[in-house]
């Protein structure tokens, strides 16, 4: 593996570094690995093992001097470019408040419409959309319950925060690596979702059908709004129904990751009960 010592600042992979974690994730259309909007920031000796074995292409490791034995465990291709960078120099290019010794530069996934509409386990398509999502702690937890609960991917419509965030990518542990996960517009999501023959249910607090006696075995699409205002009423109108869950205690709504956990959780038991078990596995919390 090619090793370098860095001392600037001004080294064009530190550059993209700091690109990659400002300005995270690819616009929508774009095409992931194809140009600099194909590489994602990450940091830290887990997330960098997640992306591993995840087994998508690392193009350059960023390791402090005098922490390089951190990296001696990892299956790092022989082409994988590694560089050795003063301590604060590579905090300088980090933006957490706690930098960690090592980072990484991956090109993203390559997802297409196959992957989330092609058929999982036997069972008919589960995917989420978001609509205007803000928090990327939000939409980290959303990601890693969607790959707990058998869904098959995740669509995030304009408006909605990166994937590739830095705050999602730790709060998915992982799963952002390997969840199916596509930008698009809401044109082109909903129209791929009606060819396919997936209902799309929009999530709402009122006038809407309890989730334990929706049937959300077939192909189905939860559609999941802003955590202020919801699903916007022109999205709304595209969807075929809406959902709720019911709460007896005296509060008005849930959190929005914690409602999309709840109705996968509710689809993945439908679906249990239906066809082949889909369930974790694991534990919800480590």
């Amino acid at each position: 593996m090619p090793v370098r010592i860095v001392q600037s600042k001004q080294n064009g992979r530190l550059k993209e570094l700091r690109r990659a974690l400002a300005h995270p994730g690819p616009h929508p259309g774009s095409r992931p690995g194809r140009d600099q909007r194909g590489l994602a920031g990450i940091e830290g000796l887990n997330l960098l093992e997640e992306a591993l074995r995840a087994g998508l292409r690392i193009a350059c490791v960023f390791a402090a001097q005098g922490f390089e034995r951190l990296l001696e465990s990892l299956p790092l291709p022989p082409e994988t470019e590694i560089l050795l960078v003063p301590r604060e120099l590579l905090d300088s290019a980090l933006i957490t408040e706690t930098p960690q010794p090592i980072a990484a530069l991956v090109e993203l996934p390559d997802w297409t419409w196959a992957h989330l509409l092609g058929g999982h386990r036997n069972l008919a398509p589960l995917v989420v959309v978001l609509a205007g999502l803000q928090d990327p702690g939000n939409l980290g937890t959303i990601l890693r319950s969607a790959e707990a609960f058998g869904a098959h991917g995740v669509i995030s419509l304009p408006g909605t925060v990166s994937a590739w965030n830095p705050k999602t990518v730790r709060a998915s542990a992982g799963s952002v690596f390997r969840i199916p996960l596509l930008t698009v517009s809401a044109e082109d999501c909903f129209m791929r979702l009606r060819e396919s023959g997936v209902k799309i249910f929009a999530t709402t607090v009122r006038a809407a059908e309890p989730a334990d006696l929706v049937n959300l075995v077939g192909p189905v699409a939860l559609l999941i709004g802003n955590e202020g205002n919801g699903v916007p009423d022109d999205l709304a109108a595209q969807a075929d129904a809406a959902i709720t869950i019911p709460c007896p205690g005296p509060v008005e709504s849930l959190n929005a990751a914690i409602a999309v956990s709840v109705l996968l959780y509710e689809a993945s038991r439908q679906r249990a009960g239906n066809t082949t078990q889909v369930h974790c596995g694991k534990p919800l919390t480590r």
